[in-house]
């Protein structure tokens, strides 16, 4: 849900300069996004008192957050912060964690003025920051552009709120909705185009789940290995695949090398499997999802096969649906299905969600669908 407005004093929390700021924010905290669980992907601007911008996004743990690291990027340029406007796209945190308290930093830096997308649900934070902020003086606006924001921080909302992970499914298909032939055989489905943006999905995410059978029987290694030109995490890629440092803020290595998610195995993978090293987990969905919150999950990817994605879909456990359709056509009901095991047994209790986006890659159609 979008945060509440909590702005004082008569301040316009919908200025072009705040929503600009917000905005770069919260594409910062994009371009760091499954790098940083179990923490969120948080950007920051500091809008120097001479209109001067500084940067920042989480670091991987234990590394900096996004406002210390934009801070750091005024004093390194020898721009004093003090009475400067800080946008960050959650609320800054009030506890000790793998970090101080970053309100701390803002406070002894002083800071004139923090602009906020959206509060933190974290019971550790939810509102304290902004309590402690105003305490000590400083000028808080809350809620800008935060339809925007939360759109972009909603695995981690839910996280926080639901105590489980964002799962998304994700699926390759025919026009006929199979997704290999009856021989097993099921790569490639889709063109190259579609699975380099699937590989952005996998980018996106902090994990990715598969079932045994898919490592069997496809031998994937579930890392990302290219990147569409436009993805913000593209530079990271680069950075990775040249073995650069990087040459100013908010880019860190650290993050590049965290690129690739954490893989984790439905049952026990081949010792030889391009997957390992990867975690082996056991049990049924229902009880394996929420334990992942324990591990640090934030945005969990499902890659495979038809029997787990099934039972997640039967569970409930699927918070977005991305759906690429090849222009093939298996042309029969003896190849594999998107989902295995038992349907809706009548039409009135078809799951319905609604498609959010749908778009062209290559040949193929990425369509996007959340729970209604």
């Amino acid at each position: 849900m979008p945060a509440e407005n909590l702005s004082a004093g008569g301040e316009s929390v919908d200025s072009a300069a705040d929503l600009a700021h917000m905005h770069r924010a919260t594409q910062l905290g994009e371009s760091v996004r499954g790098t940083t669980a179990p923490n969120p992907w948080v950007g920051a601007v500091l809008a120097s008192a001479d209109g001067t911008a500084f940067e920042g996004a989480t670091e991987p743990p234990p590394g900096r957050h996004a406002e210390i690291v934009a801070l750091d990027a005024a004093r390194r340029a020898g721009v004093d912060p003090a009475g400067a406007t800080l946008y960050t796209t959650l609320e800054p945190c009030s506890h000790t964690g793998r970090t101080a308290p970053c309100i701390e930093a803002i406070i002894a830096a002083g800071v004139g003025r923090v602009v906020i997308g959206v509060t933190d649900p974290d019971p550790n934070v939810s509102g304290s920051g902004v309590e402690a902020l105003r305490a000590a003086g400083i000028k808080v606006s809350a809620g800008v552009a935060a339809e925007f924001v939360d759109s972009s921080l909603r695995p981690y909302l839910h996280q926080r709120q639901s105590g489980r992970p964002w799962v998304v499914l994700k699926l390759a298909a025919t026009l006929d909705g199979r997704t290999g032939a009856p021989d097993s055989t099921s790569q490639w489905i889709t063109s190259p185009e579609a699975r380099a943006d699937a590989h952005a999905l996998r980018a996106r995410c902090d994990a990715v789940l598969v079932g045994a059978g898919t490592v069997r029987a496809d031998d994937p290694s579930l890392t990302v290995r290219e990147l569409p030109p436009s993805d913000p995490r593209r530079p990271l890629l680069d950075m990775r695949e040249a073995g650069d440092e990087p040459d100013d803020l908010p880019l860190t290595r650290a993050a590049a090398d965290r690129l690739d998610p954490r893989r984790f195995v439905l049952g026990m993978a081949p010792a030889e499997a391009k997957v390992q090293p990867c975690m082996e987990v056991s049990g049924s969905l229902r009880s394996v999802v929420p334990r992942l919150t324990d591990d640090g999950v934030v945005e969990l990817l499902v890659e495979g096969g038809a029997n787990v994605a099934g039972e997640l879909h039967r569970e409930g456990f699927v918070d977005e649906y991305v759906v690429y359709l090849a222009p093939a056509i298996a042309g029969g009901d003896d190849s594999l299905p998107m989902l295995a095991g038992p349907g809706a047994p009548t039409i009135a209790e078809f799951w319905r969600g609604q498609i959010v986006d749908m778009r062209s890659i290559g040949p193929d159609v990425r369509i996007t669908v959340l729970p209604g």
